[in-house]
């Protein structure tokens, strides 16, 4: 779907808070008959029974009289007490200013009366309701007062509640980590007590905290032992509470069943322990969940049964957003008229409760609507209304919508000009709050907005501007690489600039904390906090950018001037770029070619069917291992057919271009699933008598992205770093690879081999700023999740003594490396995969200094990797580049089956 609605809060969340219980004192009074202190007795126990009972205000009443009383009798301690107690209450019903009344004068009688006990727990009592009206600094002072006390008087409960309410404190002023200290430091003490509620809520706040920095795994571990305790002690509002929780990680990371499964346990406890508000939001959620898979009817019934508990509550914010999350549903079942009346309706209250966000969103969707029905005057009226209110609130998200929005009904309504400059901005947005996306929220974000830079690209194209096409191709290209360092927290070299980095992360870290938080609950004082946090993270970004290049594009979000791209191409080189505009509406389905030179560039749009061409890479890839493993491959593969398939879409139609300059040269850029193929496997079923692959007619290389930032030539000369074997046994066995490091190493004077137990990392780190070309035959992981059959965990090299995650190549001494080979890593070509892994590497270890990279898609019986790696080298021996030293030793192999000569690819300077 191209133009995008945007739900106001899809999904509404339900978290345990800590509460801090008042420490009661046992009265100790002489023995005496007297009447007021049995009646003083009498009320202590009929309060309390009230408050069990939840009946606060009767409880407000009867501690009044217990008050009374205890002044009468001059009881200092009964009196701070009953103030604390009437304090307590008042919190409990949502008066924070009457609760501070009273619990100021409690605390001057404890300290009076040198209650340190008392004094600690109405200290807490402060610092509790102080965070609940977001009064963040003084909760702080009140707990931090509070903490020493309880350690003083050596209550450790007490001490677990007040690091439990400083962790809370932490958590809503959007420090996760500090969070974490406390909370983890409460959890310990919780368990020495024995107090199993109180670690309950402790477990879910730390699984809160997780879920917000979005590592759902590690939120998930937290609430499962939430919910265990949970039923252990018979606490059925929070195990609601904890299996809603649940629920919404697994619907933030795409698992509707597992979702449904968590908050439909949820549901009928919410009921039972007559939760309303719990009630709405589970419902709310479960409408959330068969939204996002379509099930709208569903969405429907669950959404109108949430609305009148909304109502009922008086959740004024989660009424309107409920009625706009009826609205979309309406609008996507085709009932235009029935969606406005929702989202006029959601409006003014948005408007009431002073939610400019969810306003805007609200907005944006009535222009939508009104889009929908061909009135583009009135959409545009409410896309302007919603433009501005974003950028005065600076809701980036909802300004990248609405400008797409825009820009396609520009392009709908035969406005190209308009329609461009809206698309180019909502893409420039989109390009800065992508950098800080942390691996959960990326792949549904990406999902989300890919479709504007698509509408763009081919927009650009078809007003005859491919130079223009092609720098947005470009950067997006970039930034995905960009994304994939950052997801894997890759280091540099030098620590300046380092550090730099690692506090931008942290502020960058708290920023999507913030998003997540507002997300849940709206709150004017939140999203004041994120806007500055935001234009400071922003503010850092570009001072990184500009101070230290050689991070500069992890940063850039403004496409390179076309004529610095081309210049930057190798003489003689024809750089090829296949880029999909496929699966948005209003944007015909076409595969664009860009053809690029030094002196010149070009684009070719090609029809495809998006289905059947995904399905075809798919039989390609198949067709390239099937049937092949130790003994051989099956001889009746089809990977001809395929492959000649793959030619006729990718290659013929820009075929002349490419004869037309002769190249040395032929550097493909792949994106997405295309980075799985070897594009030397294509096949030109009309060369010669038989046809030829790509690779009998041109010498080809891939680089991951066109780069104006210069790598300097290797000072070294000669010499080859070759290390082999790291571990001889099963499973990570490579017997072949130890004869293969000796036979190449022999190639170079004054090389180095390492083999077996020699082949350790602090080996591979002293040797390598010695040598131009290193050599790893050994394992290495690049599938996502890792891979369990090897024992290696994503994004690692197998050393003899460790594992080598990747994220730190740039601390390797690379600088002098012309060419690092990677003889045996494994990727794997998966259905929600878009191929990052292989690129990523390849520019992680560019970054890190590395001139190219040569690796393998697949991982091949090492006796075949053998052959081809020495005649590689020899061929490198004998003055040959980089990429027809390759060349040549697949063509050595052309006969076998592709299987064992494809998967080798070098990517990046191939000279």
């Amino acid at each position: 779907m191209m133009k995008r609605f945007i739900s106001s809060v899809l999904v509404l969340g339900v978290c345990l808070t800590p509460l801090t219980l008042p420490v009661m004192v046992k009265p100790s009074w002489a023995q005496s008959q007297n009447s007021q202190v049995e009646e003083l007795q009498r009320l202590l126990l009929q309060a309390k029974q009230e408050e069990r009972q939840g009946q606060r205000q009767q409880a407000i009443e009867t501690w009044q009289q217990v008050l009374a009383i205890a002044r009468q009798l001059k009881f200092r301690k009964i009196e701070a007490i009953a103030l604390n107690e009437i304090g307590f209450n008042y919190y409990r019903i949502s008066q924070p200013q009457e609760a501070l009344k009273y619990y100021n004068q409690a605390l001057a009688i404890s300290r009076e009366v040198s209650d340190r006990a008392g004094e600690a727990t109405i200290l807490n009592n402060i610092g509790t309701v102080y965070n609940s009206i977001s009064k963040a600094q003084e909760a702080l002072k009140y707990s931090n007062q509070a903490l020493p006390i309880m350690r003083e008087v050596k209550d450790r409960a007490g001490e677990a509640t007040t690091l439990n309410n400083i962790g809370g404190v932490y958590d809503n002023i959007s420090q996760p980590q500090e969070a974490l200290k406390y909370y983890n430091q409460a959890l310990p003490i919780m368990r020495e007590v024995s107090d199993r509620a109180g670690e309950a809520t402790t477990l879910n706040n730390i699984g809160a905290v997780y879920d917000n920095i979005s590592q759902s795994q590690e939120a998930l571990k937290y609430y499962n032992k939430a919910l265990a305790i949970n039923r252990e002690v018979s606490d059925r509002a929070g195990e609601a509470t904890t299996l809603n929780n649940i629920g919404l990680v697994y619907h933030n990371i795409s698992h509707p069943q597992e979702a449904l499964k968590y908050y439909n346990q949820a549901l009928p406890i919410m009921r039972e322990v007559k939760k309303r508000s719990g009630e709405a939001n589970t419902l709310n959620n479960i409408g959330a969940v068969y939204y996002s898979i379509s099930q709208l009817q569903e969405a429907l019934k669950y959404y109108n049964q949430a609305l009148p508990i909304k109502r009922e509550v008086g959740d004024r914010s989660g009424e309107a957003a409920t009625l706009g999350n009826i609205g979309l549903v309406y609008n996507n079942i085709s009932q235009p008229q029935e969606a406005l009346r929702y989202f006029n309706q959601a409006l003014p209250i948005l408007r009431e409760v002073k939610y400019r966000a969810g306003e805007a969103t609200t907005l944006n969707n009535i222009g939508l609507v009104y889009d929908s029905i061909s009135q583009p005057p009135e959409a545009l009226k409410y896309y302007k209304q919603a433009l501005l209110i974003s950028r005065e609130v600076k809701d980036r998200a909802v300004e990248a919508t609405t400008l797409s929005n825009i820009g396609l009904m520009y392009q709908d309504t035969k406005q190209p000009t308009q329609a461009i400059a809206n698309l180019q901005q909502s893409v420039q947005i989109t390009l800065e709050m992508r950098s800080g996306l942390q691996r959960e929220n990326r792949q549904k974000f990406l999902e989300a907005n890919r479709g504007t830079a698509i509408a763009l690209t081919s927009l650009l194209i078809d007003q005859n501007q491919p130079d223009r096409a092609f720098q947005w191709v470009n950067i997006a290209t970039t930034a995905d690489l960009a994304d994939y360092t950052r997801l894997i927290d890759a280091k540099v070299a030098n620590p300046q600039t380092q550090k730099a980095i690692d506090e931008w992360n942290q502020k960058n870290q708290q920023l999507q904390y913030l998003r997540r938080q507002l997300e849940d609950k709206f709150s004017e004082n939140l999203s004041r906090q994120m806007r500055e946090l935001e234009t400071e993270v922003n503010r850092e970004a570009e001072k990184i950018r500009s101070q230290f290049p050689e991070v500069a594009e992890l940063f850039e979000t403004t496409p390179k001037d076309i004529a610095q791209l081309k210049a930057s191409i190798a003489p003689d080189t024809v750089v090829i770029q296949p880029v999909l505009l496929t699966n948005v509406k209003n944007v015909p389905n076409t595969i664009a070619l860009f053809v690029l030179t030094k002196d010149s560039l070009s684009v070719k749009k090609i029809p495809i069917d998006p289905a059947e061409f995904d399905k075809l890479l798919t039989e390609h890839d198949k067709q390239l291992h099937l049937g092949c493993d130790d003994k051989g491959c099956d001889r009746n593969q089809n990977y001809a057919v395929t492959g000649g398939q793959l030619y006729d879409i990718l290659i013929r139609p820009v075929e002349d271009k490419i004869k037309a300059f002769s190249p040395k040269q032929l550097s493909i850029i792949a994106t997405g699933k295309l980075r799985y193929i070897p594009f030397e496997t294509l096949y030109d079923d009309q060369a010669g008598q038989k046809g030829e692959f790509l690779i009998e007619k041109y010498p080809v290389n891939y680089l991951t992205r066109i780069s104006t930032r210069s790598i300097p030539d290797s000072t070294l000369q000669g010499g080859l770093l070759a290390l082999g074997n790291p571990i001889p046994r099963l499973p990570q066995n490579l017997p072949g690879t130890e004869e293969e490091v000796r036979n190449i190493a022999q190639l170079f004077p004054g090389s180095s081999a390492y083999i077996g137990n020699a082949a350790t990392l602090d080996q591979f780190k002293t040797q390598a700023p010695r040598f131009p070309f290193l050599h790893l035959a050994t394992h290495g992981c690049f599938q996502q999740g890792g891979c369990q059959k090897l024992g290696l965990e994503e994004n690692t090299l197998l050393f003899a003594d460790s594992q080598f995650n990747i994220r730190d190549a740039a601390l390797l001494g690379l600088q002098n490396t012309r060419l690092l080979t990677l003889s045996a890593c494994q990727t794997a070509m998966q259905a929600n995969s878009n191929g990052e892994e292989i690129s990523g590497v390849a520019y992680v270890f560019e970054r890190a200094g590395a001139q190219a990279v040569m690796a393998s898609l697949w991982s091949v019986d090492d006796s075949a990797t053998k052959d081809l790696m020495v005649q590689f080298y020899q061929n490198i021996n004998q003055g040959m580049s980089k990429n027809e030293a390759l060349r040549q030793a697949k063509l050595s192999q052309i006969q076998r089956h592709p299987f064992y000569w494809s998967p080798f690819i070098l990517i990046g300077d191939a000279r």
